[in-house]
């Protein structure tokens, strides 16, 4: 943060901080900074300095604005990040001068128990702790593909590819592709396999359980719980998030840097 304000201050920028961000960091008044700031969509780019989760809260605060998240990775993994933390003052002088690019992201649009939610990486269900495995069924559109009874499903958008839908021995996808993939968490089958939907088809999940309810989570964080009998729908949703990255970075050179790097951690 120390580095944020000292380039934002020497080039002259104005950083909007939120009254989170201003308790967190103990700050007073001074020249470029607005403190206990509103949301505000008219603002050249937002700085997200954490982990992946931090980046997703920015990207779906900013989705549908066009205003580009910078991410500064100090997570683990740090996925969608723009650049490390050794990288930070080149990098943020890069991002204040406009010199990155910019990529478009598309999200999932799930609906269900009369509420719905965007997420930018996955949606997950799962089977409450303490209760019996889940059992889901999935269609596309009219056509029921398949019944699990499983720990649960994950659904998740390209960026997300390399998440959770990961784990589950699901399909990498690269960014740019247009669809989303369907994995399954712990399935208690030899025939469950991951699938990747059409953009413009409709996933419909239903809850064949008669008693047990599963949770729901988006990128990870938990926000409902789909009843016995009941069902959700997801929807791919094209260009929702801005995600800034450095020129010249491509996808399969973040999935070798990423990944290739915690085969060699000890």
């Amino acid at each position: 943060m120390r580095s944020l304000f000292a380039i934002a201050s020497e080039v002259g920028a104005v950083l909007r901080l939120n009254a989170e961000e201003t308790r967190k960091h103990h700050l007073r008044p001074a020249a470029g900074l607005v403190l206990d700031a509103a949301l505000d969509v008219d603002v050249d780019v937002c700085f997200a300095l954490g982990g992946d989760g931090t980046i997703l809260t920015a990207l779906r605060t900013y989705a549908g604005t066009g205003v580009p998240v910078f991410g500064v990775n100090y997570g683990e993994i740090g996925f969608l990040a723009t650049i490390d933390p050794e990288d930070i003052e080149t990098g943020l002088r890069l991002a204040f001068s406009g010199a990155f690019e910019v990529l478009s992201l598309p999200g999932i649009e799930v609906r269900g128990a009369g509420s719905s939610w965007l997420a930018m990486n996955d949606v997950s269900l799962h089977r409450q702790a303490g209760k019996r495995v889940a059992d889901l069924a999935y269609a596309v559109g009219r056509d029921e593909i398949g019944r699990v009874r499983c720990d649960g499903l994950v659904v998740a958008t390209p960026a997300g590819s390399t998440g959770y839908n990961l784990a589950n021995g699901g399909p990498v996808m690269a960014w740019g592709v247009h669809g989303f993939a369907v994995s399954f968490i712990a399935p208690h089958s030899l025939t469950a396999r991951s699938l990747v939907v059409a953009p413009g088809d409709i996933l419909v999940v239903h809850n064949r359980s008669r008693e047990e309810p599963a949770d729901v989570a988006v990128d990870g964080r938990p926000v409902g719980v789909l009843a016995p009998a009941a069902g959700l729908e997801a929807r791919f949703r094209d260009g929702q998030s801005s995600l800034a990255q450095l020129p010249g970075t491509t996808f399969y050179h973040r999935l070798r840097e990423k990944f290739g790097r915690l085969a060699t951690q000890p």
